[in-house]
């Protein structure tokens, strides 16, 4: 059974340029701004506070999450299922550009053409957080990743569907920890992190 002591730590990458300006960021692979480098490092020091045991470390493949892992000092994996969520023909724009056309698009509540379905990103969620699970009786995991599939790995370990991430923020550089309570999936910590409250809504 799994320790109460138990935890899965999930960093999203520091600050991009396209995040920066809200610009929706999938595949595309931007370097992170000298801001997400030092967001990445502080995170790197918050993280080793947290004292976990022997952390197995994954991270998106995808250059500012790498980067994110190793400016926090975690001797990171990369791993293709902790890549962002896909927005398709909407990958380089704005909300406010998406929603000239859709109004009130949000990638949790609408589609996204040519993209990924929100089935799908809850899919590869369940198995990220299985997969993570998996080896918590032995050590804490950390998952370097993204803005909207971190959202997504909130909600699915608290029992919500994928459209319930919008209700979870996911900074640039920021810290969330999983764990339990009496055997309960609990969120322990959410957003973590040490910037600016006018960033915190940057995506991807």
């Amino acid at each position: 059974m799994t320790t109460a002591e138990a935890r899965i730590v999930l960093l999203r990458h520091g600050e991009t340029e396209w995040a920066r300006t809200g610009r929706h960021t999938s595949h595309t692979d931007v370097p992170l701004t000298a801001n997400g480098e030092q967001q990445a490092r502080a995170a790197g020091a918050r993280i080793a506070a947290l004292g976990l045991r022997d952390p197995m470390a994954l991270t998106s493949p995808l250059v500012r999450g790498a980067r994110t892992a190793e400016l926090a000092g975690l001797n990171a994996m990369p791993w293709d299922a902790l890549v962002e969520w896909d927005y398709g023909d909407y990958e380089g724009l704005t909300t406010p550009e998406i929603r000239e056309s859709v109004p009130g698009w949000t990638v949790f509540t609408h589609p996204c053409p040519g993209g990924e379905k929100a089935e799908s990103v809850q899919a590869r969620a369940d198995m990220v957080l299985a997969i993570a699970a998996s080896c918590l009786d032995e050590r804490d995991v950390a998952l370097v990743g993204h803005g909207h599939f971190s959202r997504a790995l909130l909600a699915r370990w608290a029992g919500l569907p994928v459209l319930e991430g919008r209700r979870f923020a996911a900074s640039p550089g920021s810290l969330s920890v999983l764990g339990f309570e009496h055997g309960t999936h609990q969120i322990v910590s959410l957003n973590i992190e040490s910037q600016s409250p006018n960033e915190e809504r940057n995506v991807s």
